[in-house]
């Protein structure tokens, strides 16, 4: 099932706004870029979400003081606790989420390390978003210069365009190099200790690193945390073979570009892959397990989407199939996939292309953890936690000290997702209480235009309304409304908002757009910390920008309460 980002809801879940950020930033002495990253990544079955039970307590944050911290740990990397441990905190894992947690760690004061296997920054860095954005930025550029009209309309003239694929190629792994090259000099500088190796829990507070065998390490922590992430998911009967079939992993490479090339799944991977192969110049033929094209969008954006991205460019689909088989190229014959009804299994025919890309999502990469010897069993590969991210044992107890975030736990799979449960990871191990709220992390698709999106789609939203017996509301801007937009001859897009009429409370926000990532996270924002929409409306957004579609959007939501409790006192210049 090719599903994208879906929250389980459970009829005794709560949800308490935070007064303060989950995602503040703490204030580092090193670039804020090297904290985050995006990484949209669909979940490959819709059940791996855990029922959310959310609710937040104030962390309160001071720039000045955290700063401090953070420069007063440079020189020692925190002062190992007096429980004789070697460690406060060791993370297993040194992707987004177990670098955020690590930088987390060390400004609270903590005696930290970090074991990686393989290679600092995990798929986000090296093979997911990275990477992808690097060969989305070229794609973009592409299908502008490939606009006559779109360039006439500016009264340009541009020379046909055309690409080096080696030099596309080099530009998306020396990206991938740089952040990586960051992410390890922002860590060093800290004083994180890298252990390079696998890691294995042994037993309560112990692990092992390394390579296996008697070049073993041991050591032992007061508090672990599991953050080794996902791998491509690859269904039974496709044989990927690296060159004609292959994962996201060996697309990211870009060692050739078909002419044909049929895409397993439609959504966020698939899409962006779609946008990337059609801006170089290949045909896409989409193959998507249910009955639409982008199952894990809200429908109404889905079907706009489809109408922009996908029905004027060399797209096809089909829907409701299977590729029960994928044969790679060899002897001169075509890629061969094996189509069957997702629904009777019957035989659908067969298609035949250049090469084959499978992006039906991530699997969890929890194997080799030592799980066992703490009587931990995963579900579906994924390693259980309850809303704190604490690991559940097989008797549906939590073991003590162990924590798994991001990916591996399968709650949300994305790269920040991961980031900010490893910072509400260390804030409890630190002593401060905290639960992160799901429904206020926004996801992004980086096709041109943009999708993105925060907390519930409209189906979602309408069951819990029903559910919890409240009225819901929604309303929509356009893009074409917008001046910035107009100006850029980028008007097509649409924003909408689901909501509460009897509180203004915001229940999701989608966009479809010119820069929708970059414009979604005022939404996430003011879920996070509370804001309700009658507050919005007074916001003052600078003229003319992209950003007054929001505006538009929270003004011109019917909001039945004239106000509410303000988030700060204003200030008089």
């Amino acid at each position: 099932m090719q599903s994208a980002i879906s929250l389980s809801l459970s009829p005794s879940s709560s949800i308490t706004r935070s007064d303060c950020s989950v995602a503040a930033n703490a204030y580092l002495c090193t670039p804020r870029s090297l904290r985050f990253c995006g990484l949209r990544r669909k979940v490959f079955e819709s059940k791996s979400f855990h029922s959310l039970k959310v609710s937040t307590r104030l962390v309160p944050c001071s720039r000045e003081s955290n700063f401090n911290k953070v420069c007063a740990a440079l020189q020692s990397n925190g002062t190992p606790s007096k429980g004789g441990f070697d460690y406060d905190l060791v993370i297993i894992g040194a992707g987004v989420g177990g670098h955020g947690a690590a930088l987390h760690a060390v400004e609270k004061g903590l005696k930290t390390a970090i074991i990686e296997g393989d290679v600092i920054g995990g798929t986000c860095v090296n093979r997911g978003c990275v990477p992808s954005k690097a060969l989305l930025a070229v794609s973009g550029r592409m299908r502008e210069l490939q606009n006559e009209h779109h360039m006439k309309s500016f009264g340009l003239q541009v020379a046909a365009a055309g690409y080096d694929r080696q030099g596309v190629a080099d530009h998306a792994n020396n990206l991938a190099s740089k952040i990586r090259s960051n992410l390890t000099n922002s860590m060093k500088a800290l004083g994180v200790d890298i252990l390079t190796g696998t890691g294995t829990i042994l037993g309560p507070q112990k692990l092992k690193f390394g390579k296996g065998g008697s070049g073993d390490t041991f050591v032992t922590a007061k508090d672990i945390i599991i953050a080794t992430g996902s791998v491509p998911l690859v269904p039974k009967g496709i044989e990927v073979d690296g060159k004609s079939v292959i994962t996201s992993d060996h697309a990211l490479k870009l060692e050739f570009v078909p002419e044909w090339i049929a895409i397993v799944g439609s959504g966020y991977i698939g899409l962006e892959f779609s946008d990337v192969y059609t801006a170089l110049g290949s045909e896409v033929t989409f193959i998507e397990a249910l009955d639409q094209l982008m199952p894990g969008f809200d429908p109404e954006i889905g079907k706009l989407a489809q109408r922009v991205l996908i029905n004027p460019r060399k797209i096809d689909y089909h829907t409701g199939v299977f590729a029960s088989k994928i044969t790679p190229a060899k002897d001169g014959k075509p890629v061969i996939i094996e189509l069957i009804d997702a629904k009777t299994k019957e035989p659908k025919g067969t298609v035949e292309v250049d090469a084959a890309l499978i992006a039906t999502g991530r699997a969890p990469f929890t194997q080799g953890l030592g799980l066992e010897n703490i009587n931990v069993q995963t579900q579906r590969g994924f390693v259980p936690v309850d809303e704190r991210m604490r690991v559940i044992d097989a008797n549906g107890m939590l073991v003590p000290h162990l924590y798994c975030i991001g990916d591996a736990n399968g709650k949300l799979m994305l790269a920040h997702a991961a980031s900010a449960q490893g910072i509400s990871v260390v804030e409890q191990v630190s002593g401060n209480d905290h639960v992160l709220n799901h429904l206020s992390i926004p996801a992004a698709c980086f096709t041109h235009p943009e999708i993105s999106m925060v907390g519930l789609t409209e189906p979602q939203a309408r069951e819990k309304a029903e559910k919890e017996g409240f009225e819901m509301s929604i309303t929509k801007t356009s893009f074409k409304a917008n001046t910035k937009a107009l100006a850029e001859n980028e008007g097509e897009g649409l924003a909408k908002l689901i909501y509460r009429p009897d509180t203004g409370e915001i229940l999701g926000v989608h966009i479809f757009g010119m820069h929708a990532a970059d414009l979604i996270h005022e939404a996430s924002n003011a879920i996070a910390m509370g804001t309700r929409i009658q507050d919005l409306k007074f916001a003052v957004h600078a003229h003319p920008t992209l950003s007054e579609v929001l505006d538009e959007l929270f003004k011109s939501a019917k909001v039945k309460v004239n106000s509410s409790s303000p988030i700060a006192q204003p200030v008089a210049v």
